[in-house]
């Protein structure tokens, strides 16, 4: 008989497995997604600047399993697995299944900063690259309104709170825009009243990446006229004041939320086998340890057993 997979999570990890077990008959796969698209997240800072269009980075689901004959799609959120019943629960429904792959990803992490997570602008999936698109654009047109000049100021002002890859090359892309758009398309706006700020609590730029990286990335955006922080973080906003950890505070209307990742929740996985930044601990073939038939892959596993990485493998190795 058929086994029946289910794969939580449409994103590389279980696209690609989902490509590695096309058409084998001795499965039968379901994979489940809240979105009925796949999407190519490295890109999402321009669809949030208006440079390309979402449906240049998203693929229907249905139309990429249409050619594979053991392939089903099922749209819902997961809200429980139960191990014990060899179930998951989505709000469209429950499933069962034979092996549950969990490949979620991760989300925006707001370090528990309440006000920071309810009016700070994240981008981590398409919904949320349109919804910061207009949230500036509308901005920019009650900026090219307002005489007051301190609330166009405000209005204006820019933060983007992380200084890795998506802070760097979101900031690079707001900053090019004003420089050679804004000025000709919004005459009304005293552009001199703009700041664009980036912010990270470390010490430089990209800081993952090699020394060459970080010291051009900063003097790149130092020349398009970014303000960049470093070694300082965001603690708070609160009525439109960004609230630094040197006890500064920026007045905007836009934070841009860019500052780190963590593991989206499963409900139904114990505690104990959910490690640092929320990622599920798992072997050495990404099983969850001590579940029978329930695996983890990509970003939201996290696996020891490899001795080159004895504090586990960074999120995004394959």
């Amino acid at each position: 008989m058929e086994k029946h997979i289910l794969i939580v999570g449409g994103g590389f990890a279980g696209i690609n497995l989902i490509k590695y077990l096309k058409n084998d008959k001795r499965f039968l796969i379901t994979l489940v997604d809240k979105n009925n698209y796949h999407f190519f997240p490295p890109l999402i800072y321009q669809v949030a600047t208006s440079f390309i269009q979402a449906s240049n980075i998203s693929y229907p689901f249905r139309r990429l399993f249409s050619k594979y004959n053991n392939v089903n799609f099922h749209m819902g959120s997961l809200l429980r697995i139960n191990p014990e019943k060899k179930n998951i629960e989505t709000d469209t429904g429950e499933l069962i299944y034979d092996y549950l792959v969990l490949a979620l990803g991760t989300e925006s992490n707001f370090f528990g900063m309440e006000n920071v997570q309810r009016c700070a602008l994240p981008m981590k999936n398409i919904e949320e690259a349109l919804y910061l698109r207009n949230h500036m654009l509308l901005t920019l047109e009650e900026a090219a309104r307002n005489k007051n000049l301190k609330i166009a100021a405000r209005l204006q002002n820019i933060v983007i709170a992380g200084g890795g890859p998506t802070g760097v090359e979101l900031a690079g892309m707001l900053a090019e825009m004003g420089k050679f758009i804004a000025e000709k398309e919004y005459p009304e706006v005293k552009l001199s009243l703009s700041n664009l700020y980036l912010i990270d609590a470390l010490p430089s730029l990209l800081s993952p990446m090699s020394k060459t990286a970080q010291k051009t990335s900063y003097r790149t955006l130092e020349k398009l006229g970014v303000k960049i922080l470093l070694n300082v973080s965001v603690k708070d906003y609160i009525d439109n004041q960004v609230i630094l950890s040197d006890g500064t505070s920026i007045d905007t209307e836009t934070l841009i939320w860019t500052s780190g990742v963590i593991g989206r929740e499963v409900p139904g996985i114990p505690k104990e086998k959910i490690g640092k930044g929320r990622r599920i601990i798992v072997d050495e073939n990404n099983k969850v340890e001590e579940i029978d038939n329930v695996y983890a892959l990509g970003d939201i596993s996290l696996q020891f057993t490899d001795k080159e990485f004895p504090k586990g493998h960074p999120q995004l190795a394959r």
